[in-house]
């Protein structure tokens, strides 16, 4: 920056109460005139009032302003002005801050004559005036009249000859008396008292932390002059600039702008330039001595030395066990940058995602926030980029060095080793001699749902019980396991992993993978047969059996003795059919057993019991 004692030839000195000018001696090369858009004091009258106090100045330059509003580009002959004429032509809307004495500037400037002759301008030089306002620096014309001036203001001030270059002037320039015209726009102001200005223009609710020393933050940007002159954008790179902050890679004004703020919070921050770029400015956009501003969008933050943050934000009732390393899971998820952008969901595609817990096949972050959750729970989990994705992302949606949030529902988890679990609801209120067991005919009710609620089968939508032989494969494993054991009338609870159930492929309605959830109420049993029978007899069967058999006495069985002989054993309970059957279908299976030539009626060589089948087969292996 200039002074007065390098950018000027000229120089003052106050002796015995009066002013004395004297030129310096100069070489060739120097400029006889100040230097540029400096506009350094010189002398000026003795009966020029001096130094008027800072409130007298302030209603002074008030009134001028004022009267010089009126007066326009009017020349001053006639009645010399006393003072400088200010006209504010163009008053910005917004102005956070006026020059006061002692404030560092930047501003452009023409200076002209009253006929318009031009006789220097800052815009020719393509070089702002950067200087310190009210100490001297300026001719005292210029200083009165910046005080007050707004950023983007516009101003036109008359200085007379006693407040610019006198009865002297400058030689070859600015003849002596000259009233001087400048058209001034200011573009920066400061102050070596100033500090970083922040304005919070946008605060998220929810805020789970706040930027600190250390920390390693992404953000977007939009970076201006204190005029509005745009010198940087992130936007433009398509890309979140990413560094840590308090650790030396950024302006100190932006570290410690960036300090408390939350991801997705928006905030102006005003640098003043000591605490940015400084005396030599950034290559060719940002000029030395300029205040900057920044509005900024925090899109995350983390510490490499973060862990994965666990927030619950439901958890049902009656958690008996929470997830471990090894469970299989199934679960929902909504996956978001910090700033709220969704970059995942298994919602969108309709299905659960499924995977082992704590067996690597999750980001690491994710095999820590699931283990310890319960069926049902919603929790939120927060990874950072350590254990995420790292440094490079992935895809075109999880950028490098991200911070990632999933909002988690836990549907259901097993482990492969998992048994039937079981619990009784109700039990009926006389004692109970006999349960069902393997081989046993039962009739049941049903309701079957996924974990999470969802209903899947009822047989009190068939309106009639379900009917089995438990151990006959007739239903999936854990329900035949589930209701052994059970008497007549009691309900019970089963949860039945899908290794007992429909396993990883899953079954109509019925998700891969998917834990059930059943409650079951027994309505009756029957004590099965063995296996391969069809009917078994109660006691010993008659000794003359065929002939018992053979009702008309001819000699052979037709189909319609034969059950009719069957049928009055069942009803005297001789013996019994295999129960859940169809009667006359097992009948007709019996008579087909027993018709060895299938001519449609059994004789006494063809009779034969099934006993006495098996014992003739196991005679015939030995």
């Amino acid at each position: 920056m200039e002074d007065r004692k390098r950018g000027s030839q000229l120089w003052e000195e106050w002796g015995e109460g009066v002013w004395r000018r004297r030129r310096l001696s100069r070489s060739p090369s120097q400029p006889a005139v100040p230097a540029p858009g400096t506009m350094f004091r010189a002398g000026r009258p003795s009966h020029t009032v001096l130094r008027l106090p800072l409130l007298q100045s302030l209603l002074l330059l008030l009134l001028l302003q004022a009267v010089g509003r009126g007066l326009g580009r009017a020349s001053p002959a006639g009645s010399p002005l006393e003072d400088v004429v200010i006209e504010r032509y163009h008053i910005p809307r917004a102005c956070p801050r006026e020059v006061q004495m002692g404030d560092f500037v930047r501003y452009h400037y023409n200076g002209t004559f009253e006929d318009g002759k031009k006789f220097d301008s800052s815009y020719d030089r393509h070089t702002l005036v950067a200087i310190v306002v009210g100490v001297g620096r300026l001719i005292t014309g210029m200083d009165r009249g910046l005080m007050g001036m707004c950023v983007n203001e516009r101003r036109r001030l008359i200085v007379p000859p006693h407040l610019g270059y006198g009865s002297i002037g400058v030689a070859g320039l600015i003849p002596p008396d000259a009233t001087l015209y400048f058209d001034v726009v200011l573009l920066d102001v400061w102050n070596k008292a100033d500090t970083v200005q922040v304005s919070t223009l946008l605060r998220p609710p929810h805020c789970p932390r706040m930027v600190q020393d250390s920390d390693f933050v992404r953000y977007h940007y939009n970076g201006t002059l204190l005029d509005g002159t745009a010198f940087d954008t992130s936007y433009s790179r398509g890309g979140t600039y990413d560094t840590y902050v308090g650790s030396g890679w950024l302006i100190k004004g932006m570290d410690q702008g960036l300090l408390g703020m939350c991801p997705g919070e928006r905030r102006k921050i005003v640098i003043p330039p000591f605490l940015a770029y400084g005396e030599k400015g950034y290559g060719t956009v940002i000029p030395p001595q300029a205040s900057l501003v920044f509005h900024v969008l925090l899109i995350d933050v983390h510490n490499p030395k973060d862990t994965v943050q666990l927030e619950t934000l439901e958890l049902p009732p009656g958690c008996v066990r929470r997830a471990v390393a090894g469970d299989f899971m199934r679960y929902h998820y909504n996956g978001s940058l910090m700033d709220g952008t969704l970059f995942d969901s298994s919602y969108s595609r309709n299905r659960t995602y499924n995977t082992y817990v704590g067996q690597g096949y999750v980001v690491p972050g994710m095999d820590q926030g699931l283990q310890g959750s319960c069926m049902g729970e919603r929790r939120r989990i927060t990874i950072p980029p350590h254990l995420a994705y790292g440094e490079n992302g992935t895809g075109d949606k999880i950028p490098g060095s991200a911070v990632l949030i999933f909002d988690v529902h836990i549907i259901d988890f097993h482990n492969p080793a998992d048994p039937v679990e079981i619990k009784t609801l109700s039990r009926p209120p006389e004692t109970c001699n006999e349960t069902a067991k393997l081989g046993d005919f039962v009739r049941y009710h049903y309701n079957c749902s996924l974990l999470d609620g969802t209903k899947l089968f009822s047989s009190h939508d068939y309106g009639a019980p379900q009917e089995a032989t438990l151990g006959a494969h007739k239903v999936i494993e854990g329900l035949d396991t589930g209701l052994q054991g059970m008497c007549v009338g009691e309900r019970r609870q089963l949860v039945v992993p899908p290794h007992l159930a429909h396993g990883e492929s899953g079954a109509r309605g019925v998700p891969g993978s998917a834990v059930l959830l059943f409650e079951v109420e027994l309505v009756s049993r029957e004590d099965g047969l063995p296996t391969g029978y069809l009917f078994v007899w109660h006691e010993d069967p008659p000794a003359n059996l065929f002939e018992d058999m053979d009702l008309n006495k001819d000699g052979e069985v037709p189909p319609e003795e034969f059950s009719t002989f069957i049928k009055a054993q069942v009803s005297e309970g001789k013996g019994r059919l295999l129960p859940g059957q169809d009667p006359e279908k097992t009948i007709g299976d019996m008579f087909q057993n027993q018709d060895r030539n299938q001519d449609g009626n059994i004789t006494a060589e063809e009779l034969k019991l099934k006993s006495d089948e098996d014992q003739e087969r196991v005679h015939e292996e030995l």
